[in-house]
């Protein structure tokens, strides 16, 4: 029903730069919320920043002033460009949407993660 595939991870020195494409494949639904969550090696999974339903936008504290998320005018493709990336913000990065089904519940689903290492 849906596919959210990843693409853009890989390895850069601190201070550098990536943007993370996610682009949603979604059959008999509509996305409602789509963002990166991000885990770290030890560490539970955290948001990292995120489109709301209402099309607002949520950041980590931790993120704020250096990543942007941003969105194809369809709203199926989420793209988060990273800037100043510091070694604290490796970890694997994590597609995420909320699908509204008709008549059904919404659920939500994940992408397969891309990993992010910043690293000299």
């Amino acid at each position: 029903q849906v596919q959210l595939v990843e693409s853009g991870g890989g390895l850069v020195q601190p201070g550098g730069s990536l943007r993370l494409s996610c682009r949603a494949s979604v059959s008999r639904g509509s996305i409602n919320a789509m963002g990166w969550y991000r885990q770290a090696s030890g560490k539970e999974r955290e948001l990292v920043a995120r489109f709301t339903r209402g099309g607002s936008t949520n950041y980590a504290d931790s993120v704020k002033g250096r990543f942007t998320i941003s969105r194809d005018n369809a709203g199926n493709t989420v793209y988060l460009q990273m800037n100043s990336l510091k070694p604290e913000d490796t970890a694997v990065y994590y597609c995420n949407a909320d699908v509204d089904f008709h008549l059904l519940p919404p659920k939500t689903f994940w992408g397969q993660g891309t990993l992010v290492t910043v690293s000299s």
